[in-house]
């Protein structure tokens, strides 16, 4: 029910209410008047039927008394009339007429009483006042009572009953209120109509303003307010437009001046208010995240960040981040939940294989079937998205989920995450060409081998969690045999050759997790990871063999070169790393006195006791 029909119905309801009280009232007061009169009525036959008998007595013709009463019951309205006689009358004058006996029991009681009774009988069609009144002896009016009656002051004489005929009367009062009822109605529907009249363009209005508001409340400032007054309404209505007019073009403006803070769209944002606020709560958020990351040291605390942000805020529980090499096009895992890659062991290796990577697009299973042919995810759905930092670094991103409807709720999430890698994106190569830098300064220029520098960083982080994880190292300490001589001989460019030719083979015969370091000079030196005594003899005699069978062609000479290796264990042959460093040092030494061109393996007597440093 809208607003102008519920004031009409509570008009209507409160105008019916004044109309049946006032109706009720004067019916009422109409029944009570039409019987009062009748009593009154009854009073005045009494007198005159008293006075009447009283002058029948005092003349002695108390025997014509009958014709006096019947002229008395042909009054207008008078139905009936009897007198009845106490038992007082009765023993002074004798029961008299048959019909002055007591004929009911409202007789009896008045005579027992002195009181005088009314009663109403009506029915659908007619209606009868039946009043009975007392005579009480009196010797202080007129006529004295006393003077004729046997009689005391106050006894009960007889009783005069008469019967009315208010049918009329009843007829007049129904006629009234149907009158009243009428006028009364007709009261209501002017009043109705008028209230309708002037108030239904208030109304109208009213509905109006609610309906806009109630758009205003989604953030839709659109709605246009319109109404037909012409007073202050017309009024309210052009100011609330003008209200309008102006937020929405408020709204729309901070919208769009919001999204250019954002590279990717926010369309799941419905209206203008939910936009605003929601892109101002991802700025917000995307804000903290850049700002904390730009002080974090390297890209793989940014990295734990990210991870972070995708668990705890977009609530991934699959996924995988991987770094891809643009130049060697090989990707490196960074993170993955699970350990189950989504991957073939293949794509690693030829980044080329992704196709988010290759297309530098984002790639959803929900596209095509088996859309990537090197994606080991059966019977799941996934997303691949690519994400350029540099023209040497890209990221991918990748999730999971065993069912559509979870992965098109994160799916929607893609936006937000996208803001927050472009956020971390200067962040990201920053912290890569820092990397670069830190990098070069930690590398051989000439052979791209790790510097003396890196080794001794390397050694103060690790030799304390091996010592704690029980991890071995066996050093091997290279020296090229009379390099001097081929720089004095051939100069210094065939010595760099030698150098980086000898550079590749400690590359090509050693693990990834094996480090190959340039010493320095004609120096080198080779940390192996978990190796056994056997085993480093036998890297370092296959690096001796390569080396020996390289030939280098110096203008018209073949020249060929041979290395000196000593070898020393850690923590077998000592609890630091830097010892078993200079016992190899030593073994080298020995190697180099007994012969050169030959493995020497470190024993307790090459070391002539002493400090060590």
């Amino acid at each position: 029910m809208n607003a102008n029909r519920r004031i009409l119905f509570i008009v209507a309801l409160m105008l019916i209410g004044l109309a049946v009280a006032t109706i009720t009232n004067v019916a009422l007061n109409f029944r009570e008047y039409g019987y009062n009169n009748a009593v009154e009525k009854s009073k005045m036959t009494a007198e005159i039927v008293r006075d009447g008998l009283t002058a029948h007595m005092v003349n002695g013709i108390m025997d014509k008394r009958n014709f006096f009463l019947s002229n008395i019951a042909n009054i207008k309205d008078v139905k009936s009339l009897w007198i009845v006689r106490a038992n007082n009358v009765v023993t002074q004058h004798g029961e008299g007429f048959q019909n002055e006996l007591p004929r009911d029991a409202i007789d009896r009681e008045v005579l027992k009483k002195g009181t005088m009774i009314r009663e109403v009988t009506e029915d659908a069609k007619s209606a009868v006042l039946r009043v009975t009144i007392p005579y009480i002896a009196t010797a202080y009016g007129s006529p004295n009572c006393l003077a004729c009656h046997n009689a005391k002051e106050g006894d009960v004489l007889g009783a005069i009953s008469m019967e009315f005929d208010i049918n009329d009367v009843r007829q007049t009062g129904a006629m009234t209120i149907a009158k009243i009822f009428g006028i009364n109605l007709l009261f209501i529907i002017i009043a109705l109509w008028v209230t309708n009249y002037y108030f239904k363009p208030y109304m109208k209005l009213f509905e109006n303003l609610q309906r806009g508001i109630k758009k205003a409340r989604t953030g839709d400032f659109s709605f246009r307010f319109t109404t037909t007054l012409k007073d202050g309404g017309n009024e309210v209505a052009e100011e609330m437009n003008t209200l309008f007019e102006k937020l929405d073009e408020t709204f729309e403006n901070i919208k769009h001046d919001l999204s250019t803070f954002m590279t990717h769209s926010t369309s799941k944002y419905g209206d203008p208010l939910n936009a605003a606020g929601g892109i101002i709560k991802e700025l917000s958020d995307v804000y903290k995240f850049k700002k904390t990351i730009e002080l974090d040291s390297n890209k793989e605390e940014i990295y734990e960040r990210f991870i972070y942000v995708l668990k705890d805020k977009f609530h991934f529980s699959h996924f995988s981040l991987y770094e891809v090499d643009k130049a060697s096009k090989t990707r490196k895992l960074i993170y993955i939940t699970n350990n189950k890659s989504f991957c073939f062991p293949s794509v690693d290796q030829n980044a080329l294989e992704c196709r988010a990577y290759r297309t530098n697009s984002d790639v959803y299973s929900t596209d095509f079937p088996n859309i990537c042919q090197h994606c080991s995810s059966e019977n799941k759905e996934y997303s691949c998205i690519p994400f350029n930092i540099n023209d040497d670094l890209a990221l991918i991103f990748s999730y999971s989920t065993h069912d559509l409807k979870t992965i098109e709720e994160l799916n929607l999430t893609l936006a937000s995450v996208k803001n927050y890698f472009e956020a971390a994106k200067a962040v990201i190569e920053s912290r890569t060409l820092m990397d670069k830098l830190r990098d070069s300064s930690l590398r051989d220029g000439a052979t791209g081998l790790y510097n003396r520098r890196f080794m001794e960083e390397f050694i103060d982080k690790s030799a304390e969690q091996a010592i704690r994880s029980h991890v071995s190292y066996s050093i091997l300490m290279i020296d090229i045999d009379y390099f001097k001589m081929v720089n004095d001989t051939y100069g210094h460019d065939a010595g760099d050759i030698v150098i980086k030719s000898l550079g590749e083979i400690l590359k090509s015969s050693v693990r990834k997790a094996d480090l190959p370091i340039r010493y320095g000079g004609e120096e080198f030196l080779i940390l192996l990871h978990n190796t056994t005594a056997e085993g480093s003899l036998e890297v370092a005699e296959k690096i001796r063999t390569h080396f020996s069978e390289m030939k280098y062609q110096f203008g018209s000479e073949s020249v060929q070169k041979t290395l000196s290796i000593g070898i020393s264990h850690f923590p077998s042959d000592a609890d630091s790393i830097w010892k078993v460093i200079k016992f190899a040092d030593l073994a080298l030494y020995e190697a180099k006195h007994t012969g050169r061109n030959r493995v020497i393996e470190f024993k307790a007597e090459m070391f002539k006791g002493g400090d060590l440093f």
